[in-house]
């Protein structure tokens, strides 16, 4: 299949689409292990609304190139987002949707440029502030182990090992009522994008650029620099009452780190890969949010 492609901040973004061309535009960002497959269900949910939906392979996860500067940090991830809006034509109608590392990116690229987007969305992974603060509980530092693997040299081939195994068992780990057959597509293109050892190092660089030096390029390290800071814009929160991987009892309020007009949805009977799970609670929360 040939994918659509578009060319923001040197890297060559490989993406999927949905609605029409003249609609608003809703930037949807992915997670790890994951890929925009995972967003079908409410890509096709926001398309219906009207919205132009675009869903990204993020920097680093093929078919999108690696980044020419080799910088994973959250400043280059949410200038990538503003970046994106521009090459794509959107305006000040355009929301950005993110989970887990795409949500991250989206609370970034909201606070650098709020007049770029009218509403936020944020699924799995709470505001920095918030994670911080759940960094505190060793519950979520158990939760975590993951992270500090994947920092170490040990990473690549932990994730590669018996056809990427590691990758089916945090799944398994992380929304464990999922069923097998509704996670299986979303699963392997997950793996497929990141079979390539460049791609898979290349992933690994969000965690191991959390704790290295700041980026050298200008607007990402303007990016960096907000990246606790409140976005101005109002965001959903959506969270799993079931995560097995960022706890729902650790993460506080995240209403008090964001904008007036933010609201929180608790899904039941969901996890971390709540959009998946529960893909007609989520759409319709977004759909209500969003207006």
């Amino acid at each position: 299949m040939t994918l659509p492609t578009v060319t923001a901040r040197g890297i060559e973004f490989s993406y999927l689409e949905r609605g029409p061309d003249d609609g608003p535009l809703a930037l949807l960002l992915h997670g790890f292990p994951d890929s925009p497959t995972s967003y079908e269900p409410l890509m096709g949910a926001l398309s219906d609304l009207g919205y132009r939906v675009v869903a990204p392979w993020m920097r680093g996860y093929a078919p999108t190139s690696l980044a020419p500067d080799s910088s994973y940090h959250v400043g280059s991830l949410g200038a990538d987002a503003n970046a994106l809006h521009e090459a794509l034509g959107g305006d000040g109608r355009a929301v950005l949707v993110g989970h887990d590392w795409g949500a991250t990116a989206a609370y970034v690229a909201l606070a650098v440029a709020p007049q770029r987007w009218r509403r936020g969305v944020a699924m799995a992974v709470p505001p920095l502030r918030a994670m911080v603060r759940a960094f505190s509980s060793v519950s979520q530092l158990q939760r975590s182990w993951y992270m500090w693997l994947l920092m170490t040299p040990l990473g690549e081939g932990a994730v590669s090992a018996n056809d990427y195994a590691l990758i089916d068992e945090l799944w398994a780990q992380w929304s464990p009522g999922l069923d097998a057959a509704d996670a299986s597509a979303a699963i392997r293109a997950a793996k497929s994008a990141l079979e390539d050892p460049s791609n898979l190092t290349a992933a690994l660089s969000y965690y191991r650029s959390m704790f290295s030096a700041p980026p050298i390029d200008p607007d990402a390290a303007a990016a960096q620099a907000l990246a606790l800071e409140v976005p101005s814009v109002p965001v959903l929160y959506v969270h799993g009452a079931n995560d097995g991987c960022i706890g729902i009892d650790e993460i506080g309020d995240p209403l008090a780190s964001l904008a007036e007009g933010s609201r929180f949805v608790k899904v039941e009977r969901a996890g971390h890969f709540v959009h998946l799970e529960q893909p007609d609670e989520v759409s319709q929360a977004v759909a209500a949010f969003l207006g």
